[in-house]
Formats: structure tokens, C-alpha cells, sequence
């Protein structure tokens, strides 16, 4: 296994899981935080974004973990594994909140230096749109794994997650 990508909504899971592969498998890890925003929370444009996306999915191997739905299909065309993190609302919002608290006025590793964690009115913004677009995003993610036309990982629980992780082999 080359490549593996990696999609779920926010505070699912996804760096952790692709740092944990990436350990094991030895694959670099393409985080979409690190593609998506430039220090001080300064978003990327769209052509910026893409253009960073494919020239990360051109490389022979990685871990891909994260959105920019635009690149979606060239990343799973090119991937030998697709992990759809599905995990439940109420989990998410927890975990987000977490380390929201845990990384406060510091840079997560899957996000770039000057992006600090915090409390304010982007962060309020975060929240809002983990709720509004916590239908339509994940019925993208039913849509891409129905269609893949290659193996499919869901994982619903972290139960289901340490269980996967426990069995993979590279």
C-alpha cells in the first residue's frame, strides 16, 4: 500500500489517525490544515489550494488526511485505500473542544506556525459551520466511498478505529 487517503469532518480524527499510519507505514503525511492556511489564520485561495493539493497527489507515496473537496477524485483515483472517519456530532464537537483547550495559544503539529489555537470569533465561525455543514459534508463523503471502485474503510467509533489499527497490516 502506496497511498491512503483519509476524509471526515472536523474533529474526527483524521491527523491522528494519518500520523499513526504514517508511523507505522513509514508514508508521508499530507495534512489539508497545512495546505488550507498560511500563518496567522490567513486562508489560501481556491487555485492555491488545488494547485498545493495535486502537486501533493502527484507524489509516488503519502497519507492524505483532510477536505478540499475540488481534488477529491484525483486523490482517490491515485489512492490504494480510502478511510472514511464517520464519527457522531456530539464526539466531534467534544474532541474539538478539547484541543481547542489542550493547544490554546499554541500551533497544532498538522497546522502551520502562527495559527494558534483560540478562543474567539473564527473559532465561533469553526463551530458554526461544523454544525451547518454537518449533513451536506457527510453525505460528500457517503457519495465519494460509494463510488471509490476501491477498498473503503468507515469507521464509526473510536472502538472501530483502535480495532482497525490493531489489524492493519501495511
Amino acid at each position: 500500500m502506496k497511498r491512503i487517503m483519509i476524509v471526515g469532518q472536523p474533529g474526527s480524527g483524521k491527523s491522528t489517525l494519518a500520523r499513526e499510519l504514517g508511523r507505522r507505514t513509514g508514508l508521508p503525511v499530507v495534512h489539508i490544515d497545512l495546505i488550507h492556511w498560511q500563518s496567522g489564520w490567513v486562508e489560501r485561495d481556491r487555485a492555491e489550494k488545488t494547485r498545493l493539493c495535486h502537486q501533493a497527489e502527484a507524489g509516488e507515496t503519502w497519507i492524505f488526511e483532510g477536505g478540499h473537496s475540488a481534488t477529491w477524485d484525483n486523490r482517490l483515483a491515485r489512492a490504494d485505500l480510502l478511510i472514511w472517519l464517520d464519527l457522531p456530532l456530539g464526539l466531534r464537537f467534544r474532541r474539538v473542544l478539547l484541543r481547542t483547550i489542550r493547544w490554546h495559544g499554541k500551533s497544532r503539529p498538522d497546522l502551520p506556525e502562527g495559527c494558534n489555537e483560540r478562543f474567539d470569533r473564527n473559532s465561533l465561525e469553526f463551530w458554526a459551520f461544523i454544525w451547518r455543514s454537518r449533513h451536506s459534508s457527510r453525505a460528500a463523503m457517503a457519495r465519494l466511498a460509494a463510488g471509490a471502485g476501491k477498498p473503503v474503510v468507515r469507521l464509526r467509533s473510536p472502538r472501530e478505529v483502535r480495532r482497525w489499527l490493531e489489524g492493519f497490516r501495511k
